[in-house]
């Protein structure tokens, strides 16, 4: 069975790559454009991996992770948060909030297949 991932970010350029690189190596593909949508499909969809921007409508990344770790049916997750700042109040504020780890915008498509097969394979 083929491993899902929830591409959260209301950014169309980084749905587009995400998602591209996503099905290109062979993932099931899920997106939401906001927090509140991203919070609904993890919960519906079960993903094995979740992309979650920092910054977004009705619902920020930082809110939608501690929602999702503070549940023990959506607990194990993995989320990476992405960021366009990656300044280490953010990380800060994420690993409070339960991510396992952070994405910082601009990614590199290359580095970020690497990372996927080294986390879901």
């Amino acid at each position: 069975m083929s491993k899902k991932i929830l591409v959260c970010d209301d950014e169309a350029n980084i749905l587009q790559v995400l998602g591209r690189v996503v099905r290109e190596e062979g993932y099931d593909l899920i997106i939401a454009e906001d927090g509140e949508q991203g919070l609904q499909l993890a919960r519906s969809e079960m993903p094995d991996l979740m992309f979650l921007d920092v910054m977004m409508p009705k619902m920020t990344g930082f809110e939608v992770c501690q929602e999702l770790k503070a549940d023990p049916a959506t607990a194990g997750i993995y989320i990476i948060l992405l960021t366009a700042m990656g300044q280490k109040r953010d990380m800060q504020e994420g690993s409070q909030c339960g991510a396992n780890d952070y994405c910082t915008k601009p990614f590199s498509p290359r580095k970020l297949r690497v990372r996927l097969h080294d986390l879901l394979d």
